[in-house]
């Protein structure tokens, strides 16, 4: 009888290893950002939350010349925080101009005050249900983060995310926003073809066919819209210099890397706070 209870516990602990682990308290109090995963396992794919030990640094100071940005996000998420009203945020323009680093910088402001973050790829969406439900028992407050998103058309996470901003038959959870990062403003690729479903009317007024509603219906559930533009190249050389003061080097080298810093940007072919802080690092590891 004891081996066949010995068989039986071996058996338990194998298929407890191919389930996801749940989050301990220690777990939810030692980290404030997770990400969302799914694993392999005997029943399909399960979905459960990781945290995330290591996060980024970054803060509002960091952030040059997007003070408009900004000031939008940090009133938004100290709202929500403080218990009042807020909304789901979608910041869209040119790459690497701080729409992520924002967010980012939110977590770093708001952690102390109960803020979390928890990431999402966009082949997750169709789990913002099973996360939703998840999150809601907890008294922190949540942002749900979906770095660069867009959709090609047909794709199943598309409808989950407009559901779980305002559509669906449950509430909105108090404790949860979604903020979300995308070049494309509608989050939608937009064709030619698409402007044959605008409809006339006698007097000349146009109006959107169904394919024009379709591809905007999701961004305009977003209530804050937040546009993000590439940095003026003085803007860009003031990025530049920020991030080389915070490596430690001197007002005489910084100086001396402008010129090379405008090379940095034209070679890549933009002007942008990422390219800025390559370009810093890449300098500052040359000088020291």
């Amino acid at each position: 009888m004891s081996d066949k209870f010995d068989r039986l516990d071996n058996l338990l602990q194998r298929l407890d290893e191919w389930m996801p682990k749940s989050l301990t308290e220690k777990d939810w109090n030692s980290a404030v950002a997770f990400r969302w995963r799914r694993k392999d396992t005997l029943l399909g794919k399960l979905g459960y939350l990781q945290a995330v030990h290591h996060i980024s640094g970054i803060t509002f100071k960091d952030l040059q010349h997007i003070e408009r940005q900004t000031d939008l996000i940090y009133n938004n998420t100290k709202h929500f925080v403080e218990g009042k009203p807020a909304n789901n945020v979608l910041l869209t323009g040119a790459r690497g101009t701080g729409k992520s680093s924002l967010i980012k910088a939110s977590l770093n402001e708001f952690a102390a005050q109960g803020l979390r973050l928890v990431e999402v790829d966009k082949e997750h969406l169709t789990d913002l249900g099973d996360l939703t439900d998840l999150l809601a028992a907890r008294p922190e407050k949540f942002i749900i983060f979906c770095d660069d998103l867009s959709f090609e058309d047909g794709e199943s996470g598309y409808k989950s995310l407009k559901s779980a901003l305002d559509g669906s038959i449950s509430a909105q959870v108090d404790n949860i926003l979604i903020y979300a990062t995308s070049n494309r403003r509608h989050l939608l690729p937009e064709y030619m073809s698409d402007n044959e479903s605008y409809q006339h009317g006698a007097d000349g007024e146009l109006h959107p066919g169904e394919v024009v509603e379709e591809k905007i219906s999701l961004s305009e559930r977003f209530g804050l819209w937040i546009s993000f533009y590439p940095p003026k190249q003085d803007e860009y050389l003031d990025i530049v210099s920020h991030w080389l003061k915070h490596f430690g080097l001197s007002e005489e080298k910084i100086a001396a890397a402008k010129p090379e810093a405008l090379i940095w940007a034209l070679e890549r072919g933009s002007r942008s706070g990422r390219v800025a802080w390559q370009f810093a690092r890449h300098w500052a590891g040359q000088q020291n």
